[in-house]
């Protein structure tokens, strides 16, 4: 939540008789912590890559999940554009979109929702 707008931050509920202690505002803060789902250990150590060119509705679906499943897991993530690199064009031109987990192929053409989160909640790893 560092980067988050403080709009969407939770604050602790103010109590009709005044302001709060530092102890009821902790308390408030632990709780809301405890409410969060939390991510997987691991999950904050990897990085998705989606490989993807302009006017490609095939890299605007991937992309979609790429967003949702890296968000619910606190995974940070980025785009290239083959049209401007060159080494990605002559390495994926063929296979466009290809997602990248750590560096490392994961698919193409379609991303699986769930085949996405598998790997980046996969403890063994």
């Amino acid at each position: 939540m560092a980067g988050m707008s403080p709009l969407f931050r939770r604050r602790a509920p103010q109590s009709p008789e005044g302001p709060e202690t530092t102890e009821t505002t902790e308390a408030a803060a632990t709780a809301a912590t405890a409410e969060r789902p939390q991510s997987p250990p691991h999950s904050e150590n990897h990085l998705v890559t989606l490989i993807r060119k302009p006017g490609c509705h095939l890299c605007d679906d991937a992309q979609l999940v790429v967003e949702k499943v890296c968000a619910g897991l606190g995974v940070p993530w980025e785009t290239k554009d083959i049209t401007e690199d060159r080494r990605l064009h002559d390495q994926y031109w063929e296979q466009i979109p290809v997602v990248l987990v750590d560096g490392r192929q994961h698919t193409f053409w379609r991303v699986n929702e769930e085949r996405l989160r598998r790997a980046l909640t996969d403890q063994s790893k």
